[in-house]
């Protein structure tokens, strides 16, 4: 009986042991994100957005006039950050099953930095949170198992960089004052549905194809390049499709999207989700 009771009180001493590591490093997780997502405010304060110029806007190309037409319903302040949260089905890399997951997200409208971070249940009890982060043209990327184990680790690189400056741009529609003429952003002609979007900043250049219908909604974005499928991680996805515009202000802004990767000329979604919350500052 002695030993079964020494045997109980190990496994139960092991058993405090990791749940108060996964305690630890769960709260360092969280520190670690709201400092990112803290920098991100830093550098969207002192980066104000470009405000619309009817001027200008006569300029570009038919498609992108339409878009601004139907979005901007009146004066929009100068808003510095949008805060987003997300729930949908979210597929992990090199995975072909789909997990309930929540999002969140801090952009800065005026320069191209933003804070990314989602959970993702696996087991009962068991979850992954992941975070991207970009700003000043480096990004981070790190992947936990219950906010502990890391699973993916990734630094900086020109690959990285330039595709997070893409994923930027991707998720550009939902805070539209950063496609206006003046900021980091340029328009060139493709047709009358279609318009290319250049970004350039901190010496990176990317590019999507954005595709609007007749009324002047973003119905989908797509790279002109394919994805490599077989990294470790999505990265921004080589698609989105965007739709359900809903006002937000003065602004009509999609609430669903699926983001995908894309090769070969086929999509393979990654994330299918709708905006449950949005707000600007």
């Amino acid at each position: 009986m002695k030993i079964l009771r020494y045997v109980a009180y190990g496994i139960g001493l092991t058993v405090l042991l990791l749940a108060g590591m996964v305690w630890y490093q769960s709260a360092q997780t969280e520190r670690d994100i709201r400092a990112f997502r803290a920098r991100v405010m830093d550098l969207a304060a002192s980066s104000p957005a470009p405000r619309f110029d009817a001027v200008a806007n006569e300029t570009l190309p038919a498609p992108v006039q339409r878009y601004f037409d139907y979005t901007f319903r009146g004066p929009v302040p100068p808003f510095a950050t949008v805060r987003l949260e997300a729930a949908g089905d979210f597929r992990r890399p090199l995975t072909e099953h789909f997990e309930p997951t929540t999002a969140e997200q801090v952009v800065a409208i005026g320069a191209p930095a933003l804070m990314f971070s989602a959970t993702t249940p696996i087991l009962p009890g068991v979850w992954a949170r992941a975070y991207d982060y970009f700003a000043q043209g480096e990004m981070e990327m790190k992947a936990k198992i219950m906010s502990t184990l890391t699973v993916v680790d990734e630094k900086a690189s020109d690959d990285l960089n330039r595709i997070s400056l893409r994923r930027w741009l991707l998720e550009s529609p939902l805070y539209p004052q950063a496609l206006l003429p003046g900021g980091h952003v340029t328009w060139e002609p493709v047709d009358d549905l279609t318009a290319r979007a250049v970004i350039r900043a901190d010496g990176l250049a990317a590019d999507m194809l954005f595709h609007f219908n007749a009324e002047g909604q973003i119905t989908y974005l797509s790279a002109e390049q394919d994805g490599d499928l077989d990294t470790p991680y999505h990265g921004s996805g080589e698609h989105v499709t965007r739709a359900d515009y809903q006002p937000v202000g003065n602004m009509m802004i999609p609430h669903s999207f699926t983001i995908s990767r894309a090769a070969g000329g086929q999509v393979y979604p990654f994330f299918d989700a709708n905006l449950t919350s949005i707000s600007f500052q």
